[in-house]
């Protein structure tokens, strides 16, 4: 167990209404006792890591965190509170927009919640029903507009684009939309088709076409347009504002300059929206997971829950912790992994950073591999700098696993 208390705490809500049709994470259909029964499951789960966390970011992703009701929001937030792990200057919580309402909002931001994800996906009703999802158009914007009632001044909404059936002018609609709701935030993901979901099955039986050309063209047009918009891209699919410094867009800002900084990154490679919370993930920071599925790593360890919340239930009611498997990484793997998954930025790694965080060096101990990218024009070296071009980051998965070597030469 790190001796530093974790800055990064993520908390997994297990249930969905419905289930989405390209979805392969872990949810389930909600049932009143079983929702009852994870909320104190994950209270005690809480209370076993408390002691070694101090929250500076805080997620409460899904599953459907907003499907949960007043009460057990209250059953959460109040045991929180007596634990601890309130006080996080970065607080997300995902939101579906049928399930968001004027006292639910109201709530969280009493509690001091300041960043909401919306799962939008999409703005068309036939693209909606394709994919699964129980809100409306309609939905979106009457969610959105109580949010910022509420006094979220941080709205991040998800998208989805290169969806079955989805042409590049449907696709262009869609961002016009978006883009004039004037979200500090934007996610972007590409269709991907899952095992054991229905899109994968549909692709599998030869019902879907993969058009991969009409996709990149798609994922062009999301870059090019989300600049103009104001929206900076900063990781593959995340696009972000650099906004006036409001109360609550200071706050965030400074939590995100603080840890940049102490990063050995200055605030201008970054936009001061940009979600801190995933960051230390592509930083490869320390943070722990609560929740059925929900991974975490800590000093050292990764380890993930186990994706069944009456099994998480029960070894947490006899005082467990619920992990499905726990592995210590040595010391190359860990760094493989951190080299991969911080070139998804597009800030790239910095070459000092890199060094004082695995004690590797990039331009050393990957120079074949680091070349192989320059050749393919995914990369570009500085002198104090690796990062992908934008052509890279298209194919950043690829990049990555050339950098997952299995030995250290």
């Amino acid at each position: 167990m790190s001796v530093v208390p974790v800055q990064s705490l993520y908390v997994h809500v297990p249930f969905c209404a419905h289930k989405c049709e390209y979805c392969a994470f872990y949810s389930a259909l909600p049932d009143g006792e079983q929702v009852n029964r994870y909320v104190r499951a994950l209270i005690l789960e809480m209370e076993q890591i408390a002691i070694h966390c101090r929250p500076d970011t805080l997620f409460f992703g899904g599953g459907t965190p907003s499907l949960l009701n007043l009460r057990q929001w209250e059953s959460v937030l109040q045991a929180m509170d007596n634990l601890g792990l309130l006080g996080a200057r970065e607080w997300t919580v995902e939101c579906n927009p049928a399930t968001v309402s004027a006292d639910k909002a109201k709530l969280l931001r009493d509690y001091g919640v300041n960043r909401i994800s919306m799962g939008v996906q999409s703005l068309n009703e036939n693209l909606l029903d394709r994919l699964g999802r129980i809100h409306s158009r309609a939905m979106v914007f009457k969610s959105f507009d109580t949010l910022r009632k509420a006094g979220f001044d941080n709205i991040s909404i998800d998208l989805m684009f290169a969806i079955p059936t989805q042409t590049l002018a449907e696709w262009d609609e869609t961002l016009t939309e978006a883009f004039a709701l004037e979200t500090e935030h934007l996610s972007c993901y590409e269709v991907i088709y899952e095992e054991d979901t229905p899109l994968f099955h549909q692709l599998k039986a030869g019902k879907i076409d993969i058009d991969e050309d009409l996709a990149c063209t798609m994922y062009d047009l999301l870059v090019d347009r989300a600049e103009v918009s104001g929206l900076h891209q900063y990781e593959i699919a995340n696009f972000a504002r650099n906004t006036p410094p409001t109360p609550s867009a200071q706050t965030q800002a400074v939590a995100l300059s603080h840890t940049l900084t102490s990063s050995g990154f200055d605030d201008t490679e970054i936009p001061n929206r940009a979600c801190r919370h995933n960051v230390g993930y592509w930083r490869a920071e320390q943070s722990f997971g609560l929740g059925p599925s929900a991974s975490e790593f800590v000093g050292g360890t990764r380890s993930r829950n186990w994706a069944n919340t009456q099994m998480y239930c029960e070894l947490l009611e006899k005082g467990q912790r619920a992990k499905e498997f726990t592995e210590t990484l040595d010391p190359w793997q860990s760094a493989c992994e951190t080299a991969a998954f911080g070139l998804r930025m597009n800030a790239g790694w910095p070459l000092s950073l890199f060094k004082e965080t695995t004690g590797f060096t990039l331009e050393k101990n990957w120079a074949p591999e680091i070349h192989q990218l320059q050749a393919r024009g995914w990369a570009e070296m500085s002198e104090d700098r690796l990062k992908l071009t934008r052509s890279g980051l298209r194919f950043a998965d690829a990049a990555g696993a050339i950098l997952l070597k299995p030995n250290l030469d």
